[in-house]
């Protein structure tokens, strides 16, 4: 693979934005995204560039990319850090230190090529390797038509918590929690 895997840059944001609207016209986009091209695109170039900042910072997130020979972003993924005094996500608040993989993409040309298993590994390497209280596992959520992503998901070592929650905007389909648990040997 001719890749290389490394943390967004706050100069990145152009390149950030890119993908990111580029992501929410996937097909998958409405069972993938809980943001709409729409309003991703109605956002000023200052949200992108804090957006960027932040994930660039890799305080309470972080963005990993895949960028190929050319400069060109293949992929991307952000892990957000999730404690259990923090403000509940998917209406629900953190019983346990973790992180939360969110807006995972990968562009058509560049699937098949190993770069989502690589955003995976760099971005669970980076949950074991927070400081302060220690992350127990890492998760994330699927769509349960998504199997694509789901596939891709469990090949990485993602399982089932048997947790799910309803999508928002659609409580008529769930979205499915996978994880992995930290293993004591893990440090």
């Amino acid at each position: 693979m001719d890749y290389v895997i490394r943390a967004v840059r706050a100069e990145d944001w152009k390149k950030a934005r890119e993908i990111r609207l580029e992501a929410l016209q996937d097909p998958a986009a409405p069972i993938a995204f809980l943001e709409t091209y729409e309003a991703a695109a109605a956002r000023s170039d200052a949200f992108w560039q804090e957006r960027t900042a932040n994930a660039a910072a890799g305080v309470r997130v972080r963005q990993f990319v895949a960028e190929d020979p050319d400069g060109r972003w293949a992929g991307t993924v952000s892990v957000l850090v999730e404690r259990p005094s923090d403000e509940a996500v998917f209406g629900e608040p953190a019983v346990r230190d973790q992180t939360h993989v969110v807006a995972v993409f990968v562009r058509p040309g560049h699937r098949g090529r190993g770069v989502i298993d690589a955003l995976l590994r760099e971005a669970v390497a980076w949950s074991w390797s927070l400081e302060g209280p220690r992350v127990e596992r890492v998760r994330l959520h699927v769509h349960e038509k998504n199997a694509r992503a789901a596939a891709s998901y469990r090949r990485n070592g993602f399982l089932p918590s048997g947790h799910t929650v309803p999508m928002e905007g659609d409580p008529t389909s769930l979205e499915l929690e996978l994880e992995i648990r930290r293993q004591p040997a893990d440090g």
